[in-house]
């Protein structure tokens, strides 16, 4: 059974053991709290901007069906993912998943959607930034802006992942804050006849199904709190919680965001610019109220959340798939005393910095929606295999409900990936290319270093019912 997970039997001769490098080790520094922070602050950017692209595709009701449509998916998906990262807590996340369940090639499939996912998502996060921080100075450029917050950031976090950790909290318990503000201040204005007003679709149901990629922005890279697995000081019993805690917290803020933004402002004013929330706060006060400003402000943190932790993200992401023999093992490296993955944390980096410069928001939160939706797909018929496969494999969290949550997080992810899809063909064409030079690499390559890196997907206390399953 060990060979069909692409599990290494295990080392039974101290030759063996003498003779085999022990593989780069992440600190274990993180704590439910730490979990929450990082699950609302990968995901919290998306309440800020982007969503609002939606109202264009489907007005305010058809985008509101398309968040309730995704909210189950995640729901669902959520639920029945923390099954895979409590049994397997890989810092590789889906990636892990895939090559435990079907074998090395799945895991490049899923290991290269996630980077496409977690690579895309900063520069679209970047130029809301970029976009927040112009709105206030009009004088500062938003591509200055969003390089500059690459840097930083690449920065913090090669110095190291408690801190990175404790500033990821510390910005998301502001950005959640603000938001609660935000509806205690848009609350009472809203106009239900804003979001239900006649023609109710003014893009008929198409409009609904092209709307979902923006919707998916309320949630999207929720499921990266599993590539800080190989750093949580009790992955069993701590990702469950912080993972249920951060859903329950995103389900409220995406709906609360949606309707106090589109119930107090004309839909096609939010279609302006990529700082809805300002927009529609000074249409309740005004755009010099002292409220206002604080709203672009603090906002900003929410942003920065995200942007933070979709890097720490990355980097975990590129650490796994070096440290297997996907990509260069240089990638793999750690600082010798700050245990972070410098290189995994610049090289993606830079690409994101291209993307900023020669792409815009738009294209890059479809690039990221299709990889993440591919990885959904993966990542459950993963599941459903080590479910069928490894029976006896120790499971500290079972998906609720199961098959029933899983099947309909598998059936909305294929939706969605087949939403992204049609929306911009020209872009699904950008992935394919990425996944023909991934395989090309492979082939020629990497299959032999992951050959010869056969990695115990499981933690010790795992390891054992999967050799023997």
């Amino acid at each position: 059974m060990s060979s069909q997970l692409g599990l290494p039997p295990a080392l039974s001769s101290s030759t063996t053991a003498a003779s085999s490098a022990p593989p780069a080790q992440l600190k274990r520094v993180l704590r439910p709290l730490h979990l929450w922070g990082i699950a609302v602050g990968l995901v919290i950017s998306g309440d800020y901007f982007g969503w609002n692209l939606g109202l264009g595709q489907a007005g305010p009701l058809g985008l509101l069906i398309a968040v309730l449509l995704v909210t189950v998916m995640y729901v669902c998906f959520i639920f029945s993912y923390t099954e895979l990262s409590t049994a397997i807590p890989h810092s590789g996340g889906p990636y892990a998943y895939a090559r435990a369940a079907l074998g090395p090639a799945a895991g490049l499939i899923a290991g290269v959607a996630t980077l496409i996912e977690f690579v895309f998502a900063p520069p679209a996060i970047a130029l809301s930034i970029g976009s927040y921080v112009q709105f206030r100075v009009p004088w500062m450029p938003v591509k200055a802006v969003a390089t500059l917050t690459f840097l930083a950031f690449a920065a913090l976090n090669c110095w190291g992942v408690e801190l990175a950790a404790r500033f990821e909290l510390f910005v998301t318990a502001l950005a959640v804050f603000e938001l609660g503000l935000f509806f205690a201040i848009t609350g009472p204005h809203v106009e239900t006849a804003r979001i239900f007003a006649a023609p109710y679709l003014p893009f008929g149901t198409r409009g609904i199904f092209l709307a979902l990629p923006f919707a998916i922005w309320f949630y999207l890279a929720l499921e990266g709190v599993a590539m800080s697995a190989e750093e949580v000081v009790d992955p069993k019993r701590d990702i469950p919680k912080g993972y249920t805690a951060g859903l329950v917290t995103l389900v409220v803020l995406a709906l609360g965001t949606l309707v106090c933004t589109t119930g107090v402002t004309p839909w096609r004013e939010l279609l302006q610019d990529d700082s809805p929330l300002p927009r529609a706060l000074s249409r309740v006060l005004s755009p010099g109220h002292p409220l206002t400003h604080m709203m672009v402000y603090i906002g900003l943190f929410g942003l920065l959340a995200s942007f933070h932790g979709i890097m720490m993200g990355y980097s975990r992401q590129v650490f796994a798939l070096a440290r297997a023999g996907y990509l260069p093992p240089f990638m793999a490296r750690l600082h010798p005393t700050r245990r972070t993955p410098i290189w995994a944390v610049i090289l993606p980096g830079l690409v994101g910095l291209a993307v900023v410069w020669v792409g815009d928001t738009n294209q890059a939160i479809t690039l990221a929606a299709v990889g993440a939706t591919l990885l959904y797909v993966v990542s459950m018929i993963s599941l459903f295999v080590l479910r069928r496969r490894a029976p006896d494999l120790e499971r500290p969290f079972r998906a609720p409900f199961y098959p029933v949550f899983p099947v309909i997080a598998l059936a909305l992810a294929i939706v969605c990936l087949g939403a992204v899809l049609w929306s911009a063909p020209h872009l699904s064409a950008v992935c394919a290319g990425l996944f023909a030079l991934a395989a090309l690499y492979y082939r020629a390559v990497a299959h032999r270093r992951v050959a010869s890196h056969a990695e115990d997907l499981a933690s010790p206390p795992l390891a054992e019912p999967l050799r023997h399953a």
